[in-house]
C-alpha cells in the first residue's frame, strides 16, 4: 500500500471567549473578545495561539503563542502587545530547566535581554490569555477541597492586571482553591466543569482581587468561565468552541 502523502496526528480545539463587564452600571455590556486555538500533538506537546482584545481605554490588543512540552511544563511563549492602539512591545521567552530567558523590544525601554536562574524547571507561565488561566489549575491537588494551595513560582508576562506593559519577565508566586466538581452551562454548551478560586494576590504591584474560573473536567483544562471581583467586576464565558 502507498503511504499517504498527508499527515494529521495532532488533534485542534478553537474557541471564543466573551469579556463582559459585571458592574452595576456595565451589567452584561460587551468589553473584549478573545479568539483561540489549541493544537495538541501526538506526542503529548500542545500550542496555544490566542488574540485578545480588551475595549476597555486604553484598549489593549494582544497576540500569543504559547507552547508546552508532553508534561505540560512550558518551553517558550512569544508575546506582542499594543495598548491605546500603539505599539507597546513584542517579546520571546524560553524555558529550560534552569533558566528562563526573554528578548524583547519595548517602546518604553528598548532592546532589552533578561535572564533568570529557575532553583526548580517552571511548572507554568502567565501570558494573560484568559484560555491559559486554566492551564495554572493542573498543579492544584483536588484532593484538598476548600484549602489553599501555593504555586511557589509562577512567571509572567506582565505584572499588570490586564497584562498592558512590558512584555518582560516577573516572578511571584500564587495561592490558588480547589472548590469542587460542578456542571457548568455557557455559550458553547454545557459541561462537567472543575471549580478553583485563585485568591487575593497582594504580590503583585496592586493588589488582585479574586477570581474564580471553572474549566472542564476531563485533564484538558479548557477554560469555561470565570469572574473577577473586587474593583474590576468582569467575566469571561466560553461562547464558541469547535473540535477537529
Amino acid at each position: 500500500m502507498t503511504k499517504s502523502i498527508l499527515q494529521r496526528d495532532h488533534k485542534s480545539v478553537m474557541g471564543r471567549i466573551l469579556y463582559t463587564s459585571r458592574k452595576p452600571e456595565r451589567l452584561g455590556e460587551e468589553r473584549g473578545r478573545e479568539y483561540f486555538r489549541i493544537d495538541t500533538h501526538a506526542s503529548g506537546a500542545r500550542t496555544i495561539t490566542a488574540h485578545c482584545e480588551i475595549d476597555d481605554r486604553p484598549n489593549v490588543m494582544r497576540d500569543i503563542t504559547y507552547a508546552l512540552d508532553a508534561g505540560w511544563m512550558p518551553t517558550d511563549c512569544f508575546v506582542r502587545l499594543s495598548v491605546g492602539d500603539r505599539f507597546t512591545g513584542s517579546g520571546w521567552f524560553h524555558f529550560t530547566p534552569d533558566l528562563a530567558e526573554c528578548e524583547t523590544w519595548t517602546a518604553a525601554e528598548g532592546r532589552v535581554r533578561q535572564t533568570m536562574a529557575l532553583a526548580k524547571p517552571l511548572p507554568t507561565f502567565q501570558n494573560h490569555a484568559i484560555a491559559c488561566d486554566a492551564w495554572h489549575l493542573r498543579l492544584i491537588d483536588r484532593n484538598r477541597p476548600g484549602v489553599v494551595q501555593r504555586i511557589p513560582q509562577m512567571l509572567l508576562s506582565s505584572p499588570d492586571h490586564r497584562g498592558a506593559t512590558g512584555p518582560m519577565l516577573h516572578s511571584i508566586g500564587v495561592n490558588i482553591v480547589y472548590v469542587g466538581p460542578e456542571k457548568v452551562t455557557v455559550g458553547a454548551g454545557t459541561f462537567d466543569a472543575w471549580r478553583y478560586q485563585f485568591v487575593t494576590n497582594v504580590e503583585l504591584p496592586e493588589e488582585h482581587p479574586p477570581y474564580d474560573v471553572w474549566c472542564t473536567a476531563d485533564g484538558d483544562f479548557l477554560f469555561l468561565q470565570g469572574g473577577v471581583a473586587g474593583y474590576m467586576q468582569t467575566w469571561y464565558e466560553l461562547v464558541e468552541l469547535e473540535q477537529s
